[in-house]
């Protein structure tokens, strides 16, 4: 996740945070490689979320991203869960 597919994701949390919206799940099930691009935007959602008094959970997180958000400590950031189920069943 980079590049394009990062720009897509920023929208679709502003689009959120439009409507209403402020308990986000992103599923990463089909996410293969994330960049520092991708941290970012995450981050930045995550950070604008809760600014807005939301909440974003990852979901269905790949083993190759989550040794990358433990390199990071970003797993300490983030509340990661098995499905997307579990994670809207968090909040």
């Amino acid at each position: 996740m980079g590049g394009p597919d990062a720009t897509i994701l920023h929208e679709k949390l502003h689009e959120c945070i439009e409507k209403g919206q402020k308990k986000v799940v992103i599923d990463l099930a089909r996410v293969e490689w994330m960049n520092s691009t991708g941290l970012g935007i995450l981050i930045s959602g995550l950070t604008t979320l809760r600014n807005n008094g939301g909440e974003l959970k990852l979901a269905n997180v790949t083993d190759k991203i989550q040794s990358l958000l433990t390199i990071t400590k970003l797993v300490t950031v983030f509340e990661a869960f098995d499905s997307i189920d579990d994670a809207v069943g968090s909040f």
